[in-house]
């Protein structure tokens, strides 16, 4: 599964993988949001979806059970880290990321593509220098994947 981007003026991208946040992003206080799921399923046609979170809640693999992503929990600590790590092992060039916090920071600056979300929960704001784009909503930063001319729209030179 892959996709490519031609974002004139701006570069070429050839994603396989998008890595995203759980709480703050496609969750609101430790729950799913339910306009995300189909959403969700659409994206893991087109790409490998996987989900990365510190899990906050405690709520990531109830919430996540029987949708088409590969979910990784990590240690609050080390969440940050661990998520640059698996975008570095999924090949950062190729990969997409999503999320809206602190410790999505890391993957934000090493990701082919960055989407940061306003949900919520918050946007922690230095991250913002580190997001190609930024989504009022998960809806909207998954419909930007789904939908490359308002990618383009958003980048284009």
């Amino acid at each position: 599964m892959s996709m490519t981007v031609e974002i004139p003026g701006y570069k070429s991208v050839s994603l396989s993988n998008v890595v995203m946040d759980f709480n703050g992003t496609i969750a609101v206080d430790g729950k799913l949001k339910a306009t995300v799921k189909p959403l969700l399923v659409a994206l893991a046609k087109h790409l490998n979806v996987y989900v990365a979170t510190s899990d906050t809640q405690g709520t990531a693999a109830t919430e996540m059970k029987d949708m088409p992503v590969s979910l990784l929990i990590f240690n609050a600590i080390q969440a940050g880290e661990s998520k640059k790590t698996l975008v570095e092992e999924l090949g950062a060039d190729h990969c997409a990321c999503i999320g809206n916090g602190r410790n999505d920071r890391l993957m934000f600056q090493v990701a082919a593509l960055s989407i940061a979300v306003l949900e919520a929960e918050g946007l922690y704001a230095p991250l913002l220098l580190d997001a190609d784009l930024l989504a009022r909503s998960s809806e909207e930063a998954i419909a930007l994947l789904l939908d490359r001319k308002r990618l383009i729209s958003g980048l284009r030179g």
